[in-house]
């Protein structure tokens, strides 16, 4: 496994994994463009992929101007081998390098996301539109953790 900051280049394969999860899917996979992707990796924030016999596995996003994280997701093929966590923590400690503010999420509710995040010190703090769960990490959690 390899795990680096993701490249423009890897958009075509960050979209595909997007695309086969199983849980948070999107409901029109053109929602989210190969242009979001761009923006958020290199203009909004910065995205980290995991490799696997050079095919992008896994990836994670995280969005400075919102506060926010974009993005973690991973090939079903490949779960439960830590390629989450790692991601989740380098994407985590690089967001506070760069701001001590809390930082946010969304996911749906009852799935392996929503227990990921609250193994990982994530608080829930009420609901993100009609159909998600909003979680907080302050940077004192994170450093605690």
């Amino acid at each position: 496994m390899i795990f680096r900051e993701a490249i423009i280049s890897d958009v075509p394969q960050i979209q595909l994994v997007r695309n086969l999860v199983k849980e948070n899917t999107l409901p029109d996979p053109s929602y989210v463009t190969d242009a979001n992707c761009v923006e958020f990796i290199s203009v909004r924030g910065k995205g980290w992929v995991c490799e696997i016999d050079n095919a992008i596995v896994g990836f994670a996003i995280v969005d400075l101007k919102e506060k926010n994280i974009w993005a973690l997701f991973i090939n079903p093929d490949v779960e439960a081998k830590g390629i989450g966590k790692t991601l989740h923590s380098l994407m985590l400690d690089w967001y506070f390098s760069q701001t001590k503010e809390t930082v946010w999420l969304g996911t749906s509710p009852v799935t392996r996301a929503t227990t990921f995040y609250k193994l990982n010190g994530w608080k829930e703090v009420g609901t993100n539109g009609p159909k998600e769960i909003k979680f907080e990490m302050s940077y004192k959690n994170w450093k605690d953790k």
